[in-house]
């Protein structure tokens, strides 16, 4: 099992967000959070890797808890992905040779900078390297902040709503480029994500947040209508069209 958490245990000021949250994610796969807003998802991604220490629980990757390690030592083996980047005023090549920083000891070496140009290659950013990125579309930004994720070179991604403010194609070109990275570099990722449709089309497993707790792990394929309405408080129907399953909502 790649990543391991047990017992995180989350509070602002005396405000419970997060109660006794444990799962399990191997590799290859991808587990979607859902839940309301103000369900604590962002708060999660943030305490598996320590951007907010957890009041209790651990978190292991490969068998290491991460949450006795130092900055740099968790940034090899995690990737984070927030909602929104700092890098903005930077090339696209910089930002995502940023993402090396965990692995530079002092100057950045031969190997970083190929890194770099063949994840500009993979991805389709060549034409755009020496562009800010603040000059890049929504869908370009975002392939940006995900490469300078997999500049790290990790072992686990955590992406905070990667498809927020995108439209349906470049949602689906950055949920289908996620994936294909998971599967084909055999890593987990843990993202939380709105859209319940897109979640059913590329996760694999869903941790459902409820009233601060784990209301259920599960696969996709055993979700019932019964349960996202539990969670959501909407009454739905599941169908499914051409192999997928989607969410219908029921207002009556």
């Amino acid at each position: 099992m790649l990543l391991s958490v047990a017992g995180i245990e989350f509070s602002y000021n005396s405000h419970p967000v997060l109660k006794n949250i444990s799962f399990e994610v191997n590799n290859g796969l991808i587990l979607g959070i859902l839940g309301v807003n103000g369900a604590g998802k962002s708060t999660l991604l943030k305490c598996l890797n320590k951007v907010l220490s957890p009041h209790q629980g651990v978190v292991w990757v490969n068998g290491e808890n991460i949450l006795k390690m130092k900055g740099n030592e968790i940034a090899k083996r995690m990737a984070y992905m927030p909602q929104k980047s700092g890098e903005e005023s930077l090339s696209v090549f910089d930002a995502i040779l940023l993402g090396r920083k965990p692995n530079i000891r002092f100057n950045a070496t031969k190997k970083d900078f190929t890194l770099v140009e063949n994840l500009l290659r993979s991805m389709k950013l060549e034409p755009f390297a020496l562009r800010p990125v603040c000059s890049l579309s929504g869908g370009e930004m975002q392939k940006v902040i995900i490469a300078r994720a997999l500049a790290q070179e990790p072992k686990v991604l955590l992406l905070d709503e990667p498809t927020s403010n995108l439209d349906i194609k470049n949602q689906f070109e950055v949920m289908g480029m996620i994936r294909n990275v998971v599967k084909t570099q055999n890593l987990s990722a843990v993202v939380s994500i709105h859209d319940l449709n897109l979640a059913f089309r590329f996760a694999d497993l869903f941790l459902m947040l409820k009233n601060h707790c784990v209301y259920r792990l599960i696969h996709k394929n055993d979700i019932t209508p019964e349960m996202i309405k539990d969670v959501y408080g909407i009454k739905v129907s599941l169908a499914e069209i051409e192999g997928h399953k989607v969410v219908v909502p029921l207002y009556s």
